[in-house]
């Protein structure tokens, strides 16, 4: 009974090895290309929060593909340093605009000289309302 129960598995392992491989047929199991970045971040315009949401990155045995990660993340490091170098530009200029705005008599706050359009300069002292007795700021004794 021994012999026969070694007998029968030495055929099965034989038989799924054989199936498994091939046995000199068509491959049972295909040669499969490996799988690619479908939809990669776009090349002609800068890359915006859809396109980084959107992205897919193809898996593999292991995880995902080093390459196609290091595209990605070496695409959007360079789209980071592009709009960081374009934003510290722009502080620049604004500070250069803010400096001289304020060096300059007259720019921020119109003077005699400029009057800004619905500004009028004071006529003399403040009138008390209507109907008030005494100084401005005085309590009445009523």
């Amino acid at each position: 009974m021994f012999w026969f129960l070694l007998l029968a598995m030495v055929v099965v392992v034989a038989a799924v090895t054989l199936a498994v491989v091939g046995g000199g047929k068509s491959a049972v199991l295909q040669d499969v290309a490996p799988e690619q970045l479908t939809d990669p971040l776009p090349a002609t315009r800068p890359v915006g929060r859809a396109d980084v949401e959107a992205l897919r990155l193809p898996v593999a045995a292991r995880g995902y593909r080093m390459a196609d990660v290091d595209d990605a993340l070496g695409r959007l490091g360079a789209e980071l340093a592009e709009r960081d170098a374009r934003i510290a530009e722009l502080e620049s200029a604004l500070a250069g605009a803010q400096a001289t705005r304020s060096g300059g008599p007259g720019l921020l706050k119109p003077g005699p000289e400029q009057p800004h359009e619905g500004w009028h300069a004071p006529e003399g002292p403040p009138r008390p309302a209507e109907g008030a007795e005494g100084h401005p700021g005085e309590e009445t004794g009523r």
